[in-house]
């Protein structure tokens, strides 16, 4: 397959590194050209469980360099998938799909208006991604789950290829029937602990010492259930405990949330499709969401402050 990565930072080139082993055409596009000149100049090194290797990858800053392909993997923040997509239109042939495996809710919507609902399919992958530097990552891809599925809930041997191809790469990848429980059962992980982290700025251990927190946490992902209840969305935890003790599973306690580490780098953040998406889905709906609500208000005005810092810097 000839295979796009619209987003390729941390995990999307883990991810565009592991189909270039497959033997697929993947194409690495992103916006620095700093990491696109490194990977062009020395291809990507990558380290992992096995060691480190250099994998020799395509990469562009431009979808035109790359032309149309089989399949669009969009991972860049949620923020830019419209301009990113709106972007990357050379990519779109008379058969190409367009796969999201972002976090949050709602890409898949922006992404349908684009480029035609019928072509986009929804995933959730728990691959980890570290961009150490231009050109070079620590990937988690072994033993982390992808799940993709159509966004009508119907298996179709489009999705079936997509994954046997995946799983031939070593992207261990299933088709699910139920790809909107999948993303909402992620959605109430990072509900549980992004906001919270990016607010208090602790680390994972610091957060699950502090009961308060928890109790915090707690009710966030209850108002996200109840949401996801009202809309007929089938998960498969049934109390916000589970999402709670997920959250942190086979991580250390030094580990930092993205939305804490968007901050620390004084980017925006995603909060608008994870915690701002259970808000308009409980206004939708009739729902009451004022944790998540608070906790939305909280980060955005944290990103206000910054906003207001960088300006003064530029003027100063």
């Amino acid at each position: 397959m000839k295979i796009a990565i619209l987003g390729a930072g941390a995990l999307g080139c883990a991810i565009g590194s592991t189909l270039t082993e497959g033997g697929h055409e993947t194409w690495l596009i992103d916006r620095s050209p700093a990491h696109v000149e490194a990977m062009r100049r020395g291809g990507l090194q990558v380290d992992d469980a096995n060691g480190s290797l250099r994998v020799k990858v395509r990469a562009a800053t431009q979808a035109a360099e790359v032309g149309a392909v089989d399949l669009v993997v969009v991972l860049v923040k949620s923020f830019h998938t419209d301009s990113a997509m709106r972007g990357a239109l050379d990519l779109i042939g008379p058969d190409t799909l367009v796969l999201s495996l972002q976090n949050g809710l709602g890409h898949e919507d922006v992404l349908a208006e684009i480029v035609g609902r019928e072509r986009v399919l929804a995933g959730k992958t728990y691959v980890g991604g570290v961009l150490r530097g231009p050109g070079h990552i620590q990937r988690g891809v072994s033993g982390k789950l992808t799940y993709i599925g159509e966004l009508d809930g119907q298996i179709t041997s489009r999705a079936q290829a997509i994954a046997k191809e995946f799983n031939a790469s070593g992207l261990e990848t299933r088709v699910s029937d139920n790809i909107l429980g999948t993303m909402w059962d992620k959605l109430l992980i990072n509900v549980a602990t992004g906001a919270l982290t990016g607010i208090t700025r602790l680390t994972y251990g610091q957060l699950y010492e502090e009961p308060i927190l928890k109790a915090t946490a707690l009710a966030a992902v209850s108002e996200a259930m109840a949401a996801a209840k009202a809309a007929g969305i089938k998960l498969s935890m049934t109390d916000a405990e589970q999402a709670w003790n997920l959250a942190a599973e086979g991580l250390s306690p030094a580990f930092k949330t993205s939305m804490l580490q968007s901050l620390e780098k004084a980017s925006v953040t995603e909060i608008d499709f994870i915690n701002g998406a259970v808000v308009r889905w409980g206004e939708r709906l009739g729902v009451p969401t004022p944790v998540n609500s608070t906790l939305v208000a909280c980060i955005k005005g944290i990103e206000r402050a910054m906003m207001d810092q960088q300006r003064e810097g530029a003027t100063a």
